[in-house]
């Protein structure tokens, strides 16, 4: 611990490398855990029916081997090494040539940056162990609701329950101030939802998003609400407006809202407090 407080770059650059492997494994968790829903409700609807369970295969976070989608080759420990796998293979299958997607690699350096940002700002504490949490556990949310628009209460809730956790000592935001955030951020995004149904008639927004925000409150406290929200607003309604215009995308489609709550939280996380200093200072 004493070299690591003396030498921050050499922390960094390990924890650089520990948030490459953690990507690969949120790439695995992306992939695997709305599977892992659905297989579930599945059996739970024919269990209700009086039905067998539908057959399938089985599988979780952890076995079987990951295996390419296209020719079912496995994907062997040379060729699952964080990024330069994909450089080395040329982003395809080495069985079948298969194109890879980039955003594997993306996913892996992103938590890697991410993760590398944490320990410079924080060194080796407390601090830096819990908002590596937070980020990883963001990131998955992010892309999970972007490729099926859920956000599982099998992360938004532990995730919540670990920020008030953290915040015993106080160490992001006190006690207090987390109880409010996470209550607030329910609430806010409750009443958004219920005065937008009331209006128009029609679900604005999924009650995963309030146990996002919900859970960023937890960990930031109510303070950094406003920042949170504002940042995920703004993004997501030009994404959203440019969409629409430029794409086409068709309105009766929803927009996750989830990965904007995801990146306006980590904006807050590095950010928050200057920013809000900086808007109080104005005054």
């Amino acid at each position: 611990m004493t070299l690591f407080v003396a030498e921050p770059a050499l922390f960094t650059g390990l924890v650089f490398l520990l948030g490459l492997l953690v990507g690969s494994f949120l790439n695995v968790v992306v992939h695997r855990l709305p599977k892992m829903m659905d297989a579930e409700w599945q059996a739970q609807c024919a269990e209700l029916r009086g039905e067998p369970s539908p057959a399938g295969p089985r599988f979780n976070l952890w076995a079987p081997r990951s295996a390419c989608p296209a020719c079912g080759h496995a994907i062997t420990a040379l060729e699952n090494v964080p990024l330069l796998s994909w450089l080395w293979l040329r982003g395809r299958c080495a069985s079948c040539r298969t194109p890879i997607s980039a955003r594997y690699p993306l996913v892996e350096l992103l938590a890697a940056l991410l993760s590398a940002a944490v320990a410079w700002k924080w060194g080796p504490t407390v601090q830096a162990a819990g908002a590596l949490l937070l980020v990883w556990m963001l990131i998955a949310l992010a892309f999970i609701d972007l490729d099926t628009t859920l956000l599982p209460d099998s992360l938004t809730l532990p995730l919540l329950w670990a920020g008030l956790l953290i915040n015993l000592g106080g160490h992001f935001a006190s006690l207090p101030d987390a109880v409010a955030g996470a209550a607030a951020g329910y609430l806010v995004l409750w009443s958004v939802y219920w005065m937008f149904k009331l209006v128009t008639g029609k679900e604005g927004m999924g009650y995963g998003d309030f146990k996002l925000l919900a859970a960023i409150g937890a960990w930031l406290g109510w303070q950094l609400l406003p920042v949170t929200l504002l940042l995920a607003s703004v993004v997501g309604a030009v994404v959203g407006i440019t969409m629409i215009v430029a794409v086409k995308h068709d309105r009766r489609v929803p927009i996750p809202f989830g990965p904007y709550l995801a990146g306006g939280g980590l904006v807050a996380l590095f950010f928050g407090a200057d920013l809000t200093q900086a808007y109080l200072a104005q005054f």
